[in-house]
């Protein structure tokens, strides 16, 4: 029986940074177990061209991506985890910096989460280990457990 990919929505203020980078990042590391997308709850209107720019250079598809509205998902609430690096006001390199943490940042929180076992783990387990995720990337957010990764 073939297993669902799980739907995994990234939030954050104006989806043109880190949500959208993150969307991409599941996609590539959830090797098909993840699906990911991303919204705003202020959306920009348009993707960062810094985020376009840095994806491309880790080639990672960019074709489709927009800035939209969370109440596409009828997500509303959903906790910052991350400074935004969009909002970085410095000169150029400052910026780049900014949304490479934030690359880093969110790649390795990703990466965390697609290896686990989600089909052998229960519910209690598996916010353990989201917020163990949370505190090894030194967020002081909680990470929204397993409602947020759903069967699609």
């Amino acid at each position: 029986m073939a297993v669902r990919p799980y739907n995994v929505l990234f939030l954050c203020t104006g989806n043109s940074a880190r949500s959208i980078l993150a969307e991409r990042i599941i996609n590539q590391w959830g090797r098909g177990r993840f699906r990911g997308f991303s919204a705003g709850s202020h959306p920009k209107g348009v993707v960062h061209p810094i985020a376009l720019e840095l994806l491309r250079k880790m080639n990672l598809p960019t074709e489709g991506l927009r800035s939209k509205s969370w109440d596409e998902f009828a997500a509303p609430g959903a906790p910052p985890s991350m400074p935004d690096p969009a909002a970085v006001a410095g000169s150029e390199p400052q910026r780049w910096v900014a949304f490479r943490a934030a690359f880093n940042a969110l790649e390795n929180r990703i990466k965390i989460f697609t290896s686990l076992p989600l089909a052998s783990i229960d519910r209690m387990k598996l916010q353990e280990r989201l917020d163990a995720i949370r505190t090894v990337s030194g967020d002081r957010h909680r990470v929204r457990g397993y409602g947020g990764a759903t069967g699609a």
